[in-house]
């Protein structure tokens, strides 16, 4: 099957299938006579595994290990255990993308929403030091300006 095809069947992009082979997480794939690339049943079974890696947060560098493992049959399930513990990230993940809601929530309910110039929103945008955590405050700041939200 053509990248297009590849792509339709493991719901991953052609740009990322291509990048994908460029960081070789994925053998690079057989070419026809004029060039174009040619995928299997087992490329677009590599292609899902990423994906549904990507999918719960694992870095690229985690899936090429996860590849690797899953690749190896005689590898102990013990690795692939200890990245999967090791992939905490995702609790404070959880907590920045709270800390995140609960500012708009509370700039959304600050907000008259009529004819009125004055708009808290757009005013602790502008204000992010204060109002808001900047996209690019420390995880601790967001969550720390989150709590102090619910405090209020």
């Amino acid at each position: 099957m053509n990248i297009g095809q590849a792509a339709s069947a493991s719901g991953v992009s052609a740009k990322m299938i291509r990048h994908y082979e460029a960081l070789s997480l994925v053998p690079a794939a057989q070419r026809t006579e004029s060039g174009y690339r040619q995928y299997g049943q087992n490329d677009v079974h590599t292609l899902r595994f990423i994906r549904h890696s990507r999918d719960l947060g694992f870095s690229l560098s985690e899936i090429a290990e996860l590849v690797g493992l899953w690749q190896n049959r005689r590898r102990p399930s013990r690795q692939v255990k200890a990245l999967a513990e090791v992939h905490k990230e995702l609790e404070q993940k959880a907590a920045e993308l709270w800390a995140m809601k609960s500012a708009l929530e509370h700039l959304a309910h600050c907000c008259h929403g009529d004819d009125r110039p004055e708009c808290p929103i757009l005013d602790g945008l502008a204000g992010a030091d204060t109002l808001v955590p900047a996209a690019s405050a420390t995880p601790r700041r967001a969550v720390r300006y989150a709590q102090k939200e619910i405090m209020k």
